[in-house]
Order: structure tokens, then C-alpha cells, then sequence
């Protein structure tokens, strides 16, 4: 196998603030084809079909509605529903904060949707791991924790994690570069205030410190202002904050919260 995007385009981001492209994206099928375009290189509208158990018809369908909001391009050759179909990028980001309701109500299905595949995921995991072998059983993650960080230390702490995650992102768009024994795997990049009764009590403290400290509340001690949220990205197809698009075994890319990539299984 060879490379099917050049070494510029690996990491090559496709940004959506068009409500009607978020809405278009957010479609279970349509995920999966932009992930499994991703993971394994230009597929025709066929083959995609036989991948993801689903109507050569339907896919083509899907596939031309991904092409003309930019998502999904013809890589040439063949006719048809035998026409090859490539991703115009690794990476899908959208708005996280947005003063437009429409971009904002778009965006939130999107990341509804995204978040519906993250769990969708990781129950196929669950379910298949006890007949996996041993080595990616133990390999494998699952568990969280509990940190105390101001808002510039948790962009800080993202960007850390995608700066080691980033280090293996060639080898999706290069086969040749990956390792022998090597399969895809879903990284997911969650990290978000809590909502239990804990994290309400600290986002009203929170909020009172901030209204007793005036403006210029949110600088780092240094008074340098904290660290803007990048957008949201998902390797695989799915736009998010910037992370590589999700993407599921069965080629569905996620929200790298959203890198939202997922291996070939939006």
C-alpha cells in the first residue's frame, strides 16, 4: 500500500461554519464515510457499501451530499458508483463558541452525535474485549480522573496530550509507515467541567470569585489572558475542537474533542 496523501495534507484541517455543512456531517452513515475515507484511502461508493453494510446506493447518495459541502472529492477515475471518492482532509473542526444561535444550534447537534458514536464505541469495546487478545485487553484504557486546573491549565493539559497523540497521526494517511502488529485504534480526548453536584457548587463558587474580582477576571497570575479553546476537531472526518476526527473500528469518525477521528468504523 501506498501513501495516499501527501505528507502537506496529512494534517490538513477542514473548518465548518456553515450550519447547513454542520447539519449535513451529522449523519451517522456519513460519518463512517468520511472516517473509513480516511483510514483507507480512496474508496468507491461500492466498496464503501460492502464496508459499512449498507446500499451501494445509499452510499453513493451520501458521498455526493459529502462532496458538496467539501467534505469528500472525487480522486478520479472510474464512472459512476465505481468512481473513487478520497477526504479533502484528516481533520473536521467546527465552532465551540459562537455568538451565531444558528451556527451554535448546528454545532451542538453535531457534537450530540459525535458523542453518541464516542459511546457507541466504546460499548462494541466492552462487548468484544473479553474475546480479544490478551496483549490489547491490557493495553487498552479506561478510567478517569478528577483535577483541580484553572481554564488556561486544561487548554494547556490539551494540548500536551495531542502534541504525544500527534506523533502517530502520519501513519493513517501513510500504510507503509505503520508498524507491523499495529491496528487502529480510538483515542478519545475528553476533558470538560463537571455537572454533578460537586461541579455545580464550583461553578457557583467560581462564578462569585469572578464577580468580586472585576474585570480582568480569567488572566493567568501573570495577567497573561488564558489559553483560547481551539475549535473543536476530530481526526477522521469530524470536525471538533481541534483533535483529530474520531473515527470507530466500523470507519465512523469521531470529535477530537474532536480530532474526531475513529478508525474506519464521523
Amino acid at each position: 500500500m501506498v501513501a495516499y496523501m501527501k505528507p502537506s495534507e496529512r494534517r490538513s484541517i477542514n473548518r465548518l461554519t456553515d450550519p447547513k455543512a454542520l447539519r449535513a456531517l451529522a449523519h451517522p452513515i456519513r460519518m463512517s464515510l468520511v472516517g473509513m475515507l480516511r483510514v483507507h484511502g480512496p474508496l468507491t461508493a461500492t466498496k464503501a457499501a460492502e464496508l459499512l453494510g449498507e446500499s451501494s446506493a445509499s452510499c453513493s447518495f451520501h458521498l455526493r451530499q459529502l462532496a458538496k459541502y467539501g467534505l469528500v472529492e472525487e480522486a478520479g477515475g472510474g464512472q459512476g458508483r465505481e468512481r473513487p471518492w478520497r477526504p479533502t482532509s484528516m481533520f473536521t473542526g467546527w465552532p465551540e463558541v459562537t455568538d451565531d444561535p444558528e451556527v451554535a444550534a448546528a454545532a451542538g447537534l453535531l457534537t450530540s452525535v459525535v458523542a453518541e458514536n464516542y459511546f457507541d464505541q466504546t460499548m462494541r469495546w466492552i462487548d468484544a474485549r473479553s474475546g480479544e487478545p490478551e496483549e490489547w485487553q491490557r493495553a487498552a484504557h479506561f478510567g478517569d480522573s478528577c483535577l483541580y486546573v484553572t481554564a488556561a491549565e486544561l487548554a494547556e493539559l490539551g494540548d500536551q496530550v495531542r502534541a504525544l497523540v500527534d506523533q502517530y497521526l502520519d501513519r493513517e494517511a501513510d500504510p507503509a509507515s505503520r508498524p507491523p502488529g499495529s491496528r487502529p485504534v480510538t483515542y478519545l480526548h475528553l476533558a470538560f467541567p463537571r455537572m454533578d453536584a460537586a461541579g455545580r457548587l464550583a461553578a457557583k463558587d467560581y462564578a462569585s470569585a469572578r464577580a468580586e474580582a472585576g474585570p480582568g477576571a480569567g488572566e493567568t497570575p501573570a495577567g497573561q489572558p488564558g489559553a483560547a479553546h481551539p475549535a473543536a476537531e476530530t481526526p477522521n472526518g469530524q470536525p471538533g475542537a481541534a483533535h483529530p476526527a474520531a473515527e470507530t473500528p466500523d470507519g465512523q469518525p469521531g470529535r477530537e474533542a474532536t480530532d474526531g477521528r475513529g478508525p474506519a468504523g464521523p
